[in-house]
């Protein structure tokens, strides 16, 4: 591969201008320059700024193992480039209705989300986990994948913006011409990476497949009008459009976006969009529990005795504790997502069915997670680009992403989609009751991850920096997570649980109660450190309480001196100023067995 220089990825620049007959950097073109439109030239902009900076990211990996820190000359000189052409290009109102500072602001966020999002999949997240240990023949394989996927989102952006721009779009066209490089970019990714999967955790296909979607994003920060296109992403991928301050079930389309239940049913999400005068890019997003099967008997005694838990249309949102509508929950009037568990997977499933004696089960819950969560963005973004104001902007978004039981082991398994894919930065996740600890024997989380990863077809959906079987383990994933979280400051796994829950107990294979409250209070006390995590365990002794985020009781109450709901409300607003809460208790005395906790308590 070859990294391109500062200087090349400048001749590369005016290549592309030139190229889209737009830009000029002579007399000679003068004419195409005035008559370039501002639409015209912010897509030719931001192609560019995306190429270079792309560049950028590969010399950054490769000469200091890590993706670009935030004084990247190159990177803020192709931010800098892309400003000044709106501003010499584009008068306030002329694209899209922004104003020129919010369309540079808008089409700066996007230079940098890609490149970011094709760098971090290929070498290990923001912090090049695979990178540094790579060998020199699998650095090869890595910037031959980076390289071929820069150069594969450069030539699909431009294809569709050039049609865009013509006055008869032909759709069909656009789409035969995107699929067949689709299938030569993965070819020679192949050629070059025959095990990508080993290194990154996605084969060539999908990792083309995962640039070709965030062209389709692209495309949508930049047109609002992509007809006749047909797009995976942004406004016009918008099925239903929900009322403020009212829940709508929405029920996804299995055939357009490879969703479905474990009773073959369609998937459906619940929305409920901030009412009016309330920020809608302030996002609460809860995951349904409901438990987990994993061996043939249980799976068959669930369908038989529960058949509710393998269909999404029949859940209903909670309205308690965090995600209720009282007036003492500072998160009352947020946009509120609840995503429906109905595989028996904790939202792991790739898309595949598991096959027992006389029975399947899909396991989905991943598929249907991510779909869920990019009809959320489409609704989001479509509300406020016609709101007006400064549009959608995924970096500016709030959110807090959470789950209880099952929904929290999807929640730490599913995190780094929100952070890494969909990029809302500023996302801190919540796993509620759902630790994934293991319990040090053959029938334990560890022992099961590597069996039920391949049999759900997982790998893909884990991220590029922790895949493996030990992946499954909570604390292992904390310790993999961590490095690459506070990039800003609300990026932080925020744990809770009651030390005392049977429920958690027995789905983790413990065999007895001190044992469990033991291995919680090791895990905490084994990550407390790692940047970026922070904990809340209740310490009710008496009770087992099973998920403690939607029981006013908890959330509402405190814990070494702060309310749940305030702990929350820190972690948005100042989460630099977090603290874990946990608390000795009576375990000791009520749970014989029970040894306090091997380390120093805040």
């Amino acid at each position: 591969m070859t990294i391109h220089t500062r200087s090349e990825t400048a001749v590369l620049a005016i290549s592309i201008c030139l190229m889209l007959t737009a830009c000029s950097s002579g007399s000679n073109n003068a004419s195409v320059t005035a008559a370039a439109s501002c639409d015209t030239t912010a897509a030719q902009a931001l192609q560019v700024c995306i190429g270079s900076v792309n560049a950028a990211q590969a010399a950054c990996y490769s000469e200091q193992d890590s993706a670009c820190d935030d004084g990247n000359a190159d990177i803020i000189d192709a931010q800098a480039t892309l400003q000044s052409t709106l501003k010499n290009s584009c008068t306030d109102g002329e694209f899209m209705g922004l104003s020129v500072d919010a369309a540079a602001g808008r089409l700066q966020a996007d230079c940098k989300a890609q490149p970011d999002s094709i760098a971090w999949r290929t070498f290990g997240g923001p912090q090049g986990a695979v990178w540094p240990s790579a060998t020199p023949e699998q650095r090869d394989c890595l910037q031959t994948a980076h390289e071929t996927a820069s150069q594969f989102f450069d030539d699909g952006l431009m294809a569709i913006n050039t049609c865009l721009a013509e006055e008869t779009c032909d759709a069909s066209a656009v789409t035969r011409t995107q699929k067949a490089a689709a299938v030569s970019a993965a070819a020679t990714i192949t050629a070059a990476c025959p095990a990508l999967a080993d290194l990154i955790a996605v084969e060539p296909d999908t990792y083309v497949a995962m640039t070709e979607d965030q062209i389709d994003c692209s495309v949508a920060v930049l047109h609002d009008n992509v007809a006749p296109l047909d797009l995976t992403c942004g406004p016009s991928n918008v099925d239903v459009m929900p009322a403020r301050g009212e829940w709508r079930m929405i029920v996804l389309d299995g055939d357009k976006w490879g969703t479905m239940c474990g009773d073959g049913t369609d998937y459906a999400i619940h929305i409920r969009l901030a009412p009016d005068g309330y920020p809608v890019d302030n996002v609460l997003v809860a995951l349904e529990g409901g438990g987990v099967c994993l061996f043939e008997d249980d799976c068959r005694s669930r369908i038989a005795s529960s058949p509710q838990l393998f269909n999404a249309q029949d859940a209903r949102p909670l309205g308690s504790g965090i995600v209720s509508d009282d007036t003492d929950n500072p998160f009352a009037n947020w946009t509120k997502v609840y995503l429906p568990y109905c595989n028996q997977d904790v939202f792991m499933g790739g898309g595949v069915f598991e096959t027992f004696s006389d029975f399947e089960v899909p396991r989905y819950g991943a598929v249907n997670l991510r779909a869920g969560m990019r009809v959320t963005r489409d609704i989001i973004w479509n509300e406020m680009d016609a709101a007006g104001g400064a549009g959608f902007r995924p970096d500016q978004l709030t959110a807090l992403f959470g789950g209880f039981s099952a929904g929290a082991y999807g929640t730490i398994y599913n995190y780094h989609f929100v952070l890494d894919i969909l990029q809302w930065a500023r996302t801190a996740a919540f796993p509620d009751a759902g630790g994934a600890l293991d319990n040090g024997t053959a029938a334990g989380v560890r022992s099961l991850g590597p069996i039920k990863i391949p049999a759900w077809g997982v790998q893909s959906y884990l991220p590029s920096y922790c895949f493996s079987g030990d992946c499954a383990v909570g604390p292992d994933l904390y310790r993999a997570m961590s490095p690459r979280l506070l990039q800003v400051p609300q990026q932080q796994m925020l744990i809770l649980s009651n030390q005392k829950d049977n429920t958690q107990q027995r789905d983790a294979f413990f065999t007895d109660e001190p044992q469990w409250i033991n291995a919680m209070r090791s895990a905490y006390c084994d990550t407390k450190d790692l940047p970026g995590v922070q904990w809340y365990l209740t310490s009710d002794s008496v009770n087992s309480v099973h998920v403690v985020t939607i029981r006013d009781e908890f959330y509402y109450g405190s814990v070494a001196g702060e309310s749940m709901a305030d702990w929350f409300l820190r972690a948005v607003e100042d989460p630099t100023s977090l603290t874990d809460r946990a608390e000795e208790g009576n375990f000791v005395i009520d749970i014989p067995g029970s040894l306090p906790f091997p380390c120093t308590l805040p």
